[in-house]
This record gives C-alpha cells, structure tokens and sequence, in this order.
C-alpha cells in the first residue's frame, strides 16, 4: 500500500511541479505571428506623348539633343522627396527633371518631365502637369 502511495504522491509531485515551472509534456502551441503591411506603390498611368501639350514633344527632343535648356534648374537631380515614382536601384541619383513650358506662366510653371537613367537618353520618362503630385510614364512612341 505504501508504494502505491508513493507513486501517487510523486505523480502529483511532478504534475505540480511542471504547472509551476511551465513545463509540459503537451506540443506548444505556436507563437502568435505578426502581419506587416508593407506599403505598396501605386501603379502609375502611363501616357502618350502625343496626349501631352505639344511642349512636352519639345522638351523631350531638347533631353534626346543634350541642351540647350531654357532654364538652369533642368537637366538637375530629381529627389523624388515626394515618393511616387520607383525607388532608384542604385545608390547613384537617376531621375533629372526638365521643365515643360508653360505658356503665360510668369515662372517655370508646374509641368515637368522627369527622366529616368542617363540625362541624353533616358530609360523612361515620367510627365506631371501638377508639380509632382502626380505622374504618369510617358510612352514616347504614341
């Protein structure tokens, strides 16, 4: 009679020993996982050229021909501080931006392109009418 007394005292030992401690003999339920929502970037329209103002066309052909540009800021780094077009892949700046005249507008105005790659021959080229709130790539074969 005293082993089995034994045995019962030591199981209820070990129960209340592994509730006390936190151990089990039961699989642990897996830990509870953890959703991000990352971000994602709007697609951007694309555009033909020749939906644009007829001074994109030009501005475009002055970026293909290396200059002349009207005014100092074009041909300079787009930061692009505003987040909607793609992030550069490399460390080297790749977007320029180049103004798009405004005809009666006092200063540069708010069009603009802004050229992915290099300065002359661009891989891509983005057209916003509303000084960067905005864009759309522009296909420069239709």
């Amino acid at each position: 009679m005293r082993t089995s007394s034994v045995k019962v005292l030591s199981a209820v030992v070990a129960v209340l020993a592994s509730v006390l401690l936190g151990f089990s003999t039961a699989t642990a339920a897996p830990a509870p996982t953890t959703l991000y929502a990352v971000p994602q970037l709007a697609a951007i329209p694309s555009c033909d050229l020749s939906s644009l103002p007829g001074e994109a066309s030009d501005t475009l052909d002055l970026i293909h021909s290396g200059g002349p540009f009207p005014y100092d800021q074009d041909g300079t780094v787009f930061q692009n501080r505003e987040g909607i077009l793609p992030d550069e892949s490399s460390g080297t700046p790749c977007y320029h931006e180049y103004t798009v005249k405004t005809p009666g507008s006092p200063d540069r105005g708010a069009r603009r392109l802004i050229g992915g790659g290099t300065t002359t021959d661009p891989a891509f080229v983005y057209y916003t009418a509303d000084h960067y709130a905005s864009f759309c790539i522009v296909d420069e074969n239709a």
